[in-house]
């Protein structure tokens, strides 16, 4: 497979570049996320409450760097801070109604973004492009041992 795996590993290089999805005019202005708050609060919207030490296992990230998101997540109103609901010691984050509303927005705006990328592609591309994503990603998930729970 390696040349094969050559032209995946460019183009996946080649995507990594691109911002014009977190980029895209179609975005009001200033009402972007950033990229580690968009992740973490669709995780959170998928999984429910979770903890610094949930997250830091989620993403394999150190407590300190999740401290730093996170505060700044809760001091934009995002996220808020809860008991566990389960009972436990660690209190959890969750996502506030501005979070959800803002999360909602910035996924709105990926996809019209995605629309316009894909304007010509057909249907079947379009579903088989995203079956195929998704495949790299459990593949990725599988072999990383950190499933993303998919709604």
């Amino acid at each position: 497979m390696g040349e094969r795996t050559h032209l995946v590993e460019f183009e996946y290089m080649v995507l990594g570049r691109h911002h014009y999805l977190s980029q895209s005019a179609a975005r009001p202005s200033g009402s972007t996320l950033e990229r580690s708050a968009y992740i973490l609060l669709s995780r959170i919207r998928i999984q429910g409450p979770m903890s610094i030490g949930e997250l830091s296992e989620a993403f394999n990230l150190d407590a300190s760097t999740l401290n730093r998101q996170t505060a700044a997540m809760t001091r934009a109103g995002l996220v808020e801070r809860i008991a566990d609901p389960d009972g436990g010691m660690a209190r959890k984050f969750r996502l506030t109604d501005e979070g959800d509303r803002r999360l909602d927005e910035e996924r709105e705006a990926h996809v019209e973004a995605l629309d316009r990328v894909m304007a010509d592609w057909s249907a079947q591309d379009v579903t088989a492009f995203a079956a195929y994503l998704r495949r790299f990603n459990t593949d990725i998930e599988h072999l990383d041992g950190r499933p993303w729970p998919r709604p």
